[in-house]
């Protein structure tokens, strides 16, 4: 029979560490929030190979005395739970195993010296044995040094990475946390070098702009939004201004760095009918809620969260990025005088919906609604511009480019495609099938189109779907949700859905690949975003084929008419696949090309 035995207090604190440090980003990560919670005014980091040879964290906060450093280097002792009230915590640590951990699989040496005191302390362990103590002399504050992490534990060490990957991770590490306290300063210094330097009390979007990407401060909108005790913060890149990996999404959950699905789902969802869908917005969003809301210690390193309310949290996020996105108008991301795009913001953009189209959408629409919607709008739109003329017009002589008209007056065509505007600042370029897909998609939806193709179509022979039965429970708890976008499924059995109408829109689609889609999307994210995505994407589809088409000979009437009903359009700054529909040189930059200036 097998003795039930205790473990030594050494191989406990090492099987600890493979929950906490995983990698030199994981004890830096440990480090600075001890160094963040110890009140903290400044961080300076150093880093020798990526972490691998060596960390160093220095930070000016309240300092230990020699029982504390003792103390802290045991297993569960800890100052950031002043009761028992683990749920209501308010620092980024608070479990008391980071420095034990890091101690047992490192050479570690803390130096600490409480403000007012004469002389600091210094303590050094080395892979679990104390080998060192005694006086030491540093400023108020303290300075922590990891060495040889892993040096025996072969096991592990041969795991790790290049330093080159263990550095990006320990850089990504900083940014986040630096990101998350604009009142604190930074120092990131790698092999003498430095790499990031901020200083305390920065304003959140400059800081995130420095951090994140610079164009930020020109291709981004501010987001704040407050509903009851929640509170939404932080900076969202133009759809326009993306990147081909998510790596550039930095989400904090009362001011921690977290990584979570949930959060991601929800960003993901508010630029769905902006971004193409291999494309990733750039942003750093910071989500303020009680602590009794969420819970944070769902995994060790505390990366992922939980949030009481998943369905608020989603709906608080997505709502509050199209409300700022929509709230930049026209804007795209520019490369020249994009400053000069703030100057049309000043007043809130509001569209009436066409009459004409309203009254068009209002009739009762079949299984073949959306080819009616299709064809009602190109009626439409030969109804508001007339035929094109064989070439372009001579631009009106008395029609002079003003404020009034940031998007200018157009002067003539390029390529049958292309619309060249003059603006009283320079020289506007407009991309006519962009400029007006993203219009027709706008006026779609304004118009009542959604709730034209969200329609339900009853199925002649109802369809049943197997499911595991995990996945049929979501089913069926966001079954109200769903009938909402027109499809309607109730239980049927233990492990199947049996659905008995679909929107219209999706009629001839797979409906087994729809409701496992589904399915799995209401698993990784808690709540059917997918559903409103596809009919978003038809909506889009639509617009695409009901537009201005390259190729096609505008007058400039016509050519003016488009750029006045971008000025009037929310997010008409990019198309329903996330191009920019305009680009714009300034006189500065049109002198530099000629040498001028």
């Amino acid at each position: 029979m097998p003795t039930i035995r205790r473990l030594p207090e050494n191989l406990v604190n090492r099987i600890a560490a493979g929950e906490v440090v995983e990698r030199p980003a994981s004890a830096l990560k440990e480090l600075v929030e001890n160094a963040l919670d110890a009140g903290a005014r400044n961080v300076a980091v150093r880093l020798t190979e990526g972490g691998l040879g060596g960390i160093e964290v220095t930070d000016d906060g309240c300092g230990m005395g020699p029982e504390e450093i003792a103390l802290a280097l045991e297993r569960h002792a800890t100052s950031k739970l002043p009761d028992e009230h683990i749920e209501l915590v308010s620092t980024l640590g608070f479990r008391g195993e980071a420095l034990p951990s890091i101690a047992s699989v490192a050479r570690l040496s803390i130096e600490s010296r409480v403000r007012g005191a004469s002389e600091g302390w210094r303590r050094v362990v080395d892979h679990g044995a104390l080998v060192e103590e005694g006086p030491a002399a540093l400023p108020p504050g303290t300075r922590i040094r990891v060495e040889d992490l892993f040096g025996k534990v072969p096991a592990r060490r041969k795991f790790l990475r290049s330093a080159r990957s263990e550095y990006a991770a320990c850089l990504d590490v900083v940014r986040r946390l630096a990101m998350a306290r604009p009142e604190v300063g930074f120092v990131l210094e790698h092999d003498g070098r430095r790499v990031l330097a901020v200083q305390p009390d920065e304003e959140l979007a400059s800081r995130v702009a420095r951090i994140v990407a610079r164009e930020l401060a020109d291709d981004g909108v501010a987001i704040e939004l407050q509903r009851g005790t929640a509170r939404l913060t932080g900076v969202a890149g133009l759809p326009t201004f993306n990147r081909g990996v998510a790596d550039h999404q930095y989400l904090f959950v009362n001011g921690r760095p977290v990584k979570d699905r949930l959060l991601v789902g929800a960003v993901r969802g508010a630029y769905a009918d902006m971004l193409a869908r291999d494309r990733h917005a750039v942003l750093a969003l910071f989500l303020d809620i009680p602590p009794e809301e969420v819970d944070v210690n769902v995994h060790p390193a505390k990366t992922e969260v939980r949030f009481r309310d998943p369905a608020f949290v989603r709906g608080f996020i997505v709502s509050g990025l199209r409300h700022s996105l929509e709230a930049a108008g026209q804007r795209s991301a520019q490369a020249p005088a994009a400053s000069a795009m703030g100057n049309w913001q000043s007043e809130p953009i509001t569209r009436e919906p066409a009459p004409a189209l309203a009254s068009l959408f209002a009739r009762e629409y079949g299984s073949s609604g959306v080819r009616e919607a299709s064809s009602a709008w190109r009626s439409y739109e030969a109804e508001v511009l007339a035929q094109p003329a064989a070439r372009a017009e001579a631009a009106v002589e008395d029609v002079q480019p003003s404020v009034s008209h940031p998007l200018g007056v157009a002067r003539g065509q390029v390529a049958q495609t292309y619309i060249v505007a003059e603006a009283e600042d320079g020289l506007v370029i407009v991309d006519q099938h962009a400029a007006h897909e993203r219009l027709v998609l706008e006026r779609l939806k304004t118009a009542g189109a959604q709730d034209a193709i969200t329609k339900s179509q009853a199925l002649l022979i109802p369809e049943v779907v197997e499911l595991d039965e995990p996945d049929a429970d979501r089913v069926e708890g966001a079954a109200e949700v769903l009938a909402g976008f027109g499809l309607t499924l109730e239980r049927f059995g233990p492990t199947a859905m049996l659905v008995r109408a679909v929107p219209a829109a999706l009629a001839k689609g797979d409906v087994q690949a729809l409701v496992r889609d589904i399915a799995d999307d209401l698993a990784q994210n808690g709540a059917a975003l997918l559903l409103e995505e596809r009919l978003d994407l038809v909506l889009a589809t639509m617009a695409c084929h009901g537009s201005v088409r390259a190729g096609r000979v505008l007058s400039v009437v016509e050519m003016n008419a488009l750029l006045r009903e971008m000025e009037a359009t929310p997010r008409s700054g990019q198309c329903n696949h996330g191009r920019p529909t305009w680009v714009k040189l300034a006189h500065g930059d049109i002198e530099k090309l000629f040498g001028r200036k």
